[in-house]
């Protein structure tokens, strides 16, 4: 068929399109960098001259960014109807790690082998951005009108919980949130695309800083070691969230709540000094059958039972103490139908063009399919990807 050969046509533009891309680093502010400004106006310029019906950019004041702002970039192609069908990605990416490990390439110098294109945020998410824009430079080149008002979203701040992003335009633009609509998210999938995602687990990162009483190593007796505390605390709430949190659901992957401590921290610069702190960070992916205010409630509860056991007083103070700051916290949105629109013409596409009988089902992550979810719009989670965003650069970071 000529439409798919016209597309076939544009591979090496696409390469090429992302590998400019992601030279343009626009790593999370959260997390250090500069942020999506050069991304985003290289972006703009590209595709000012494509024929779309209307281009806003929308920026987000941020202090912490380059130019002072994070961008958003919304590309439309106006339809028979005003209902809108959103295809959204996202502009940034999380740091690259260790720069020795890139044995392949540099994070930000990207090249093309075998048949692949490797660099930080070839997946995430810039494959999926590059797809979307020559599915709509193609409808554009053919004068094709879609039934629906399809629009493009770039979004900032993705990767950290889109503050300056999708959740900056809904709470400050509404108005083009409202009526019936559809959204897709290509922010996740698999391979061959068999999978389409329809619910998220709710996501709560909270750090817990435990405090003891500083003292020599070789007197023990005279402080208290709050490492100590914390590695009770662990398995104590290792053994709650088995027990009170035990429910299965298999729309998941896995199918459990799940509860890890990833990050730990204390000020000792030295051997010989039992620290005054112990600092450790959670990530939970909770079902939504489970209330996290309830979750976070259990975190003072194993607290208390485990501190009992350590119990001093120091200058009028008791220890060891507990504090809990919440860096991110998620909801888990009501999911999408498998009976919607979104999915049911998704699922058709796939049996017509690849052949293969889709899954749907949950998963672990977050993705700003939550954000339409929770307004009702019906929002899918799809693509072909490998999977592997965020992981080590030894594994290539395609």
């Amino acid at each position: 068929m000529r439409i798919f050969e016209k597309i076939d046509s544009l591979r090496d533009y696409g390469v090429n399109l992302l590998v400019e891309l992601i030279k343009r680093a626009a790593v999370n502010p959260a997390y250090g960098g500069e942020g999506e400004y050069d991304k985003a106006m290289f972006l703009y310029e590209t595709i000012s001259g494509w024929g779309f019906d209307d281009i806003k950019v929308i920026n987000a004041r941020d202090p912490k960014a380059k130019g002072g702002v994070r961008p958003n970039i919304l590309a439309f192609i106006k339809g028979r109807v005003e209902d809108k069908f959103w295809v959204l990605t996202h502009l940034d990416v999380v740091p690259p790690g260790d720069l020795n490990a890139w044995t392949v390439t540099k994070p930000f110098q990207p090249i093309v082998k075998e048949g692949r294109v490797y660099g930080r945020g070839a997946e995430d998410n810039g494959q999926s951005m590059v797809s979307s824009l020559l599915a709509a430079k193609l409808l554009l080149e053919e004068g094709v009108k879609p039934k629906r008002t399809v629009v493009l979203a770039f979004v900032s701040d993705e990767e950290a919980g889109s503050k300056y992003g999708l959740g900056h335009l809904m709470e400050n633009y509404g108005y083009m949130f409202n009526g019936r609509g559809l959204a897709l998210v290509p922010d996740h999938g698999t391979s061959n695309g068999e999978f389409i995602e329809v619910a998220e687990k709710s996501i709560l990162w909270v750090k817990l800083k435990f405090r003891g009483i500083q003292v020599h190593a070789s007197t023990p007796q005279r402080g208290l070691n709050p490492h100590r505390v914390a590695a009770e605390y662990i398995l104590a709430l290792e053994k709650l969230i088995r027990e009170r949190y035990g429910a299965r659901n298999e729309l998941f992957d896995p199918p459990i709540t799940t509860c890890e401590p990833t990050m730990v921290k204390n000020p000792s610069e030295s051997p010989n000094i039992i620290p005054g702190e112990h600092e450790v960070v959670y990530d939970c992916r909770i079902l939504p059958e489970y209330n996290v205010d309830a979750l976070l409630q259990d975190f003072k509860t194993v607290f208390n039972q485990v501190s009992s056991k350590y119990e001093k007083v120091f200058d009028g103070v008791k220890y060891p103490t507990l504090d809990i700051e919440i860096i991110e916290r998620s909801d888990a949105a009501p999911p999408t139908p498998a009976d919607s629109p979104i999915i049911q013409e998704l699922v058709k596409a796939l049996r017509e063009l690849r052949g293969i009988k889709p899954k749907v089902g949950g998963i672990g992550g977050g993705t700003v399919a939550a954000f339409f979810r929770r307004i009702g719009i019906p929002a899918a989670v799809w693509s072909t990807i490998d999977d592997t965003a965020h992981t080590h650069p030894t594994n290539m970071q395609k």
